[in-house]
């Protein structure tokens, strides 16, 4: 039976998929508490000794800073609920189905992208 006719993964294949969806996830975790505590850290750079041209630089460059990293930190965020979401999907039987053509996604797809919900072509459709 070749991937175009299978409707869904098999129990086997949805344990690979769920094992690199947790290794992801383990990584997304750790990279967002790093992100949260680098940007609970930044405050706490003292220029009160530094010339006040310096000061103010240092401070504008601190805000760009801590407003980049809160960016990062909400698409790490996004990044672990989209995984938690295939791990649901993955107990549930119907991770890896595409949700607007009902096909399955390619496996390729799924190893690079682990919470994709649509396939190629329905992606390039969008």
């Amino acid at each position: 039976m070749s991937e175009n006719e299978k409707t869904r993964y098999s129990d086997e294949e949805l344990q690979e998929f769920k094992a690199i969806i947790l290794e992801k996830l383990e990584r997304a975790e750790q990279d967002y508490k790093l992100l949260k505590s680098t940007i609970s850290h930044e405050d706490s750079n003292d220029t009160h000794d530094t010339s006040p041209t310096f000061k103010v630089l240092e401070e504008g460059a601190n805000t760009l800073s801590r407003e980049h990293n809160g960016r990062m930190a909400q698409r790490q965020l996004k990044f672990i609920s989209h995984l938690k979401a295939a791990l649901v999907r993955i107990e549930n039987k119907t991770y890896g189905v595409c949700r607007q053509t009902g096909k399955l996604i390619q496996k390729e797809r799924l190893k690079a992208v682990p919470h994709a919900t649509l396939c190629i072509d329905a992606k390039k459709n969008q």
